[in-house]
């Protein structure tokens, strides 16, 4: 093309692909100056109004503003640093979608009503330091004053849920779940009664891995009577609960009998807590870590089993 060919605004929509219109606008705005007029007082465009349009439009096309764009296609901003400011927008766009993908997902489950469909968009939205604080909180109020033994700064460690910077849909909804729950003051109490039973047995010189082979021993023991489809109160449970009470009793050096295995039980209704197991469950997600495998059947059948042999 020639240098010295002036375009009308026709000209430039036809060679731009853009509206007649759009043009008008962007010339309106200081965007693409004219070049000349005329004699008809028409305005005409030099071959630099193209290259400008094309470029305006390709930074339209990436949601950048007018008056930004101005000052880039004027050398007033270099484009680099303009890209670089605007290049986590889209990141703050999909943030903010998946929060609402989240919010809109749980709410739809839960035909929830719209004081705690609020309540769900106001945890989504927390910061960092905001969700810190809030576990903080929860956290305190489980194990705070509690015996400062290591195993404890384990736990909470184990149970602090950490949200990455860009979250899947499935972790944001992870969070608000998981947030409203650690808010739930029945829920603290029941972890916090845990927490100070598992204290005082430490107090008393337990053994520190008790919970953790208490479990293993259940889920040893009980997983194949589940499988045999054995009734925790039929004469065949007997040998299995007896087993765990050995277990308990061994561990603790203490002998076996009612008062032994009243403590076994209220620490296996402790433990099968729905809500706790659904925490950790949330808590995995949220971290990426692996599901937690459910002992919530091998908890039920040995309160089950327990429950009758106190009772005997």
């Amino acid at each position: 093309m020639d240098g010295d060919t002036l375009y009308s605004i026709g000209d430039l929509a036809r060679r731009t692909g853009l509206t007649v219109k759009t043009i008008r606008f962007y010339s309106d705005c200081g965007v693409v100056a004219p070049a000349d007029g005329s004699p008809a007082g028409y305005r005409l465009y030099d071959v630099d109004a193209i290259a400008r349009l094309d470029l305006v439009r390709t930074l339209r096309d990436l949601g950048l503003d007018l008056p930004t764009i101005r000052k880039v296609v004027d050398r007033e901003l270099p484009l680099s640093e303009v890209a670089a400011a605007y290049a986590e927008a889209p990141e703050v766009e999909i943030r903010i979608l998946r929060l609402r993908r989240a919010v809109l997902t749980t709410v739809a489950k839960r035909g929830s009503t719209p004081e705690e469909m609020g309540l769900m968009h106001k945890l989504a939205k927390l910061s960092e330091d905001e969700r810190r604080r809030m576990m903080g909180d929860f956290l305190d109020a489980v194990f705070g004053r509690l015996d400062a033994h290591p195993q404890f700064a384990g736990i909470m460690r184990s149970t602090t849920p950490e949200l990455p910077d860009n979250p899947e849909a499935e972790q944001v909804e992870a969070w608000v779940e998981l947030a409203e729950l650690s808010q739930d003051a029945t829920f603290r109490a029941s972890l916090r009664r845990m927490a100070e039973e598992q204290a005082a047995e430490h107090a008393q010189g337990d053994t520190e891995g008790m919970h953790r082979d208490l479990a293993a021993t259940a889920r040893e023991q009980v997983g194949p009577a589940l499988s045999a489809s054995i009734e925790p109160a039929s004469p065949q449970a007997d040998p299995i609960a007896t087993a765990l009470t050995a277990h308990y009793a061994h561990v603790l050096g203490r002998p076996d009998g009612v008062e032994l295995r009243r403590r076994l039980l209220t620490r296996l209704e402790s433990v099968n807590e729905p809500r706790r197991e659904r925490y950790f469950q949330l808590l995995a997600v949220i971290n990426g870590w692996s599901a937690p495998e459910s002992l919530a059947p091998v908890f039920e059948w040995s309160v089950q089993a327990l429950r009758e042999r106190v009772r005997r």
